[in-house]
């Protein structure tokens, strides 16, 4: 099983926020997930993103691959090492 950590909307129409997730990658966005490691809302300021970065670590060491809009986040928060 291909295993993608991404995000998933929640919130109200033209409201959006969204949960991180541990998915089967085959699955829809918005689709039953394996497990919720945060939350990322792009609508404050400063924009609000928190992580459990032990788990974060945990599931890309058992081989989950982020999508580039969490990979970005997760580099900014300091969970990955930046990009050269």
């Amino acid at each position: 099983m291909a295993v993608r950590i991404r995000l998933t909307r929640i919130g109200a129409k033209k409201q959006p926020a969204y949960r991180v997730v541990v998915t089967d990658s085959r699955s829809a966005r918005d689709s039953r997930s394996i497990e919720t490691i945060g939350h990322y809302n792009p609508r404050t300021e400063p924009v609000e993103f928190v992580v459990d970065a032990e788990k974060a670590k945990a599931w890309i060491a058992k081989g989950a691959q982020p999508s580039d809009t969490v990979a970005r986040l997760l580099r900014a928060s300091g969970v990955l090492p930046a990009a050269k």
